[in-house]
């Protein structure tokens, strides 16, 4: 696939698996491979999502906003062409602040940055600006489930269907690392593991 700057609605329809009206990154014009993406969101009135109030214009609510950036960080995860058919998980938010509303012809510019970068998991630390003044900054955490393979509706690999033992085994082996941290993190953390598993059984 072709990652030439800036990439548009289409390129990014071809990296992540959301579409209208839930894709919310108009272009990207900068990347850098595990380390930096910025993309742009242009807030128009026509959006789907705006929060109306009678004493002031339509904004976007702090919810839309946190998934722009979430879905900036994660076509930096899945452009790299090893990641293009893996399933990202939303694991996590942490220290978030909203600094000011995002109205209608805003045009939002969010920087995602690599805070650490595994496998299986990672965090990225998320900015989104308009004119230069931050509106939304935060940390994610994210993990990405196993490379999803066409076998038809219903269908399995052969290999997991000849030896349900070893399958059990496998996805045992999954996922295994947890952040240190309190012991409700590390519940958080294995019930994420679990749902991926299933996901990927």
């Amino acid at each position: 696939m072709d990652l030439t700057l800036p990439l548009d609605y289409a390129a990014i329809e071809g990296i992540l698996q959301h579409r209208y009206p839930f894709l919310f990154v108009d272009r990207i014009t900068a990347f850098e491979v595990d380390k930096r993406i910025v993309g742009i969101k242009n807030v128009s009135l026509n959006e789907r999502y705006l929060s109306y109030s009678t004493d002031g214009p339509p904004v976007l609510p702090p919810t839309i906003l946190t998934e722009v950036v979430a879905q900036v960080g994660a076509i930096l995860i899945l452009a790299k062409p090893e990641n293009r058919q893996r399933l990202p998980f939303f694991a996590g938010i942490e220290r978030v602040r909203y600094r000011r509303a995002v109205r209608v012809g805003d045009v939002l510019e969010i920087e995602a940055t690599v805070l650490r970068l595994r496998s299986r998991m990672g965090r990225l630390k998320g900015i989104g600006r308009v004119d230069g003044q931050v509106v939304i900054e935060g940390t994610m955490t994210f993990a990405l489930g196993p490379a999803q393979t066409d076998h038809g509706a219903g269908a399995r690999p052969q290999a997991d269907t000849d030896d349900p033992g070893r399958r059990a085994a496998s996805s045992r082996r999954r996922f295994t690392w947890a952040p240190r941290g309190n012991s409700l993190r590390k519940r958080r953390w294995k019930k994420m593991a679990r749902r991926i598993r299933q996901q990927s059984q």
